[in-house]
């Protein structure tokens, strides 16, 4: 027994094993894998299965000499009845089964586009009940309709109905253990600062950038405005575009300590509160993110520094679409992007999402 393995490896699965030559008329109590290298691996023959005696050569060469019979006692159940049950309470809002368990195992989707969310410590508590496990991508993460977000299965073909009626209570909490967080379709207003810009001696190119980010994650931009690297004239444009409807202001540069680089302050002017500045990330160390009050309300406001303008991802890839889905961000959910928050520049060109950075928050 291997150390630390315990009851779990000491107590066997109900059943019992038939020789593959008296199998022909028994049901299956498993699905049976086939893998064929750099082919195909999946289910040669299903849980249910009543296997005839055409079956024996395919079974045979699979290498099966024994078939597992399987026998459930009182308090305990099937696997895929118990995956069944687990999906049905690790999925909130947003996230829905694939379909009926394969090879004991249910896949779990986004029912929508939007932000893939979980409770990390609950989904530790799920995985530390014998016999049961959940996997999934990480959260933060911006998912599509559709997307693969997690897997749950039992270990055993047979397991306790105790252990499974304790993860299930773990994962229904709040709602369910998994969600998909919908995207709010604000109006962005768009500041881009610096006199360079603003006396036309360059063709801005931030603005695109920004748009194009907010696109992909279906918020609409509500309206432009260049300014020189002038306090009262970003502020003045921070203003004019809440009052034109503006749900989210995004500023573009000037948020570097340099005398000309006042963009901070100008947002301050404007009425930022709740400001945070600075962040434990790279690319990205001299972002903001604060609230203003405008017209219609609150509107989550972003200090976005230049280096947005050379680098195809950060952190404004990490936070703008967690404040799309309404969060608000704290001092400590700031800290905490630091796991995670070094980019790599990877020089076989750039991956994200689907790395590490920012995947530590």
């Amino acid at each position: 027994m291997s150390e630390g393995c315990g009851d779990q490896c000491a107590s066997p699965a109900g059943g019992r094993l038939v020789k593959l030559d008296d199998a022909v008329g028994l049901v299956l109590a498993h699905d049976l894998t086939q893998i064929i290298p750099g082919q195909s691996k999946g289910p040669a023959f299903k849980k249910g299965h009543l296997v005839r005696p055409e079956d024996l050569e395919r079974l045979a060469r699979m290498g099966k000499q024994y078939l597992y019979v399987l026998s459930v006692a009182p308090g305990q159940m099937h696997e895929n009845e118990a995956a069944e049950l687990m999906a049905r309470a690790l999925c909130g809002p947003g996230v829905e089964p694939a379909g009926p368990p394969s090879e004991g195992k249910i896949t779990l989707l986004a029912a929508h586009d939007g932000l893939f969310d979980l409770d990390l410590d609950r989904l530790v508590a799920f995985n530390l009940v014998p016999d049961v496990t959940c996997a999934t991508i990480h959260r933060h993460s911006p998912v599509k309709k559709a997307q693969a977000l997690a897997g749950t299965r039992a270990i055993p073909l047979v397991i306790a109905r105790a252990f499974v009626e304790q993860a299930c209570a773990i994962a229904a909490e709040q709602g369910g253990l998994l969600r998909v967080l919908p995207y709010r379709a604000l109006k962005t207003g768009i500041v881009v600062t610096g006199n360079e810009v603003a006396s036309g001696l360059i063709e801005d190119r931030f603005a695109g950038i920004v748009e194009k980010k907010l696109a992909a994650l279906g918020a609409g931009v509500a309206g432009v405005k260049i300014c020189p690297d002038d306090r009262g004239a970003v502020a003045a444009a921070i203003r004019s575009l809440l009052k034109d409807g503006a749900d989210l202001i995004i500023t573009t540069a000037g948020m570097s300590v340099d005398p000309d680089d006042v963009t901070r302050l100008a947002i301050a002017e404007a009425g930022g509160r709740d400001l945070l500045y600075g962040a434990p990330v790279l690319p990205g160390n001299m972002f903001l993110v604060g609230m203003l009050d405008g017209p219609a309300g609150e509107a989550p406001i972003l200090g976005v520094p230049a280096c947005a303008l050379f680098h195809p991802t950060t952190i404004l890839d990490l936070i703008l679409p967690r404040v799309l889905t309404g969060e608000r961000f704290t001092r400590e959910k700031m800290a905490a992007l630091a796991h995670g928050g070094f980019c790599q520049n990877c020089a076989e060109g750039c991956r994200f999402p689907v790395c590490g950075f920012g995947r530590g928050a």
